[in-house]
This record gives structure tokens, sequence and C-alpha cells, in this order.
């Protein structure tokens, strides 16, 4: 059964159509990417999903048993984001909010699982490090690691390598996979990068001038992938 089912979604903002005739369904532990131009809705569809945002027409649902709020989210990082003064554990341990219900405090569990992730993401020598003195790629672990605190079912990912260098890139795509390939974890990713989208995942969702949905080996047949590669539409 599907996990997150999109149907005859069209996007938008101000009444403005960005996106119209999205159709697809993500299944426990799928690798989903999302690709295409700019401002062609992949973040916006990213919104929609999380219900930050509603879709102009169509529904987007969640099945066989998740639950809204058992979505992990890693979102873009604004300069802002990035130069927040607060520890590593206190970051980390804010993803068991979601968890909390009307308790006004974390509990053991709570705690055990915010440090089981933190070691999980090889981050525990920094526990105790102000999050905004750490590198580009020591940061999104901490995120990633927060992100984990609210799910093991299903993470959304908006440009996780955006900024860093090639090595850690590479690190940080390696370590997604393993999420989804020893975790089980649902991967929904946003990715400028073909080629990892091609490399990591199972399914790929193109946004743009045309709109695809199915596995990696029939988008590199689809037209959409064509023109996508060829330049006619910008990652």
């Amino acid at each position: 059964m599907a996990q997150l089912i999109c149907q005859d979604v069209t996007l938008g903002y101000d009444g403005h159509e960005i996106v119209s005739g999205l159709n697809f369904e993500v299944n426990a532990g799928d690798y989903l990417c999302i690709v295409g131009e700019n401002g062609s809705g992949k973040s916006t569809l990213m919104r929609t999903i999380l219900s930050l945002q509603s879709p102009m027409r169509g529904k987007v649902t969640t099945g066989d048993g998740l639950r809204r709020s058992e979505i992990g989210y890693l979102p873009q990082q604004t300069l802002v984001q990035r130069d927040f003064p607060a520890s590593v554990w206190e970051i980390v341990l804010s993803g068991c909010q979601g968890r909390q219900g009307l308790r006004p405090f974390y509990t053991k569990a709570d705690k055990q699982l915010a440090l089981d992730n933190i070691r999980k993401m090889g981050i525990e020598p920094l526990m105790r490090r102000c999050y905004r003195e750490l590198s580009g790629g020591q940061q999104q672990r901490v995120l990633l690691a927060r992100a984990l605190c609210a799910t093991q079912k299903i993470l959304l990912l908006d440009e996780p390598v955006s900024g860093l260098d090639p090595r850690v890139t590479a690190e940080m795509y390696e370590l997604i996979a393993s999420l989804n390939r020893d975790d089980g974890i649902t991967i929904i990713m946003i990715s400028h990068d073909l080629d990892a989208a091609m490399r990591y995942a199972d399914h790929i969702l193109h946004i743009g001038k045309t709109v695809f949905f199915g596995t990696k080996e029939d988008y590199l047949q689809s037209d959409a992938s064509h023109t996508f590669r060829e330049g006619g539409e910008t990652a």
C-alpha cells in the first residue's frame, strides 16, 4: 500500500498555476528523486506534502498507516538558520517535539532516540558544540539526525547537498542511501544533480514543461529526460 498518494494535483500560489496533472504514488522503501527546472514547483510540492499549503486542485493523501506528523523533513537552509545559536544536542532533540503531544517535557525515550540518531549520523563528538560553529556538512548531519527523530518511515529532503564540497556531497548521498537501504526509510529528495538521482533513486518525478513519473530506467528513455539532459530545461 502506498504511503503517499498524489491525485490530479495542481500547484501554484496567488492564483498563479505552476504545474498541473501531478499523479504519483510512493510506497514504503521507495527512493524518489524530484528533478526539473528552477521555479517548476518542486519545493511547492514538498510544502504541499507537509500540509504547509494546499493544492489549487486535487489532493495529496497518506496511506499505509502514515501520519503527517511522522514525515521527517530536511529543508534548504537559509543564512539565518546556519547561524542558529543552539547546541547540536538541543537541535536534534527538538525533532522529538511532534512526539510529545501535550507533554511539556522530553521523556527518557525521546532523549535516547535523539542520542541514537546522533550516533547514527556520526556526530556524537559534536553534541555540545554550537551549531553555527559547524561546517556545512556537519550541519546537514545534525539536521538529518533531527529529521530522523520525527520519523522512522519517510524523509523529505530539499536539496540536502546544496553548497557542500564534492567529498562531503558523496558522503551525504551515501548516508541517505544507507537510511533507505539498511533502515527501510522512504526517501523523497529534490535534487539538481541528475547523475546522482539516476545513481541512487529507483523512481524519478520530473516537473517542468513536461511531467514524468516512473522508474529511472523509463525516465532515461523519456522525452523529459532527453530535453533535460540537452539543456532545454535548466537544472
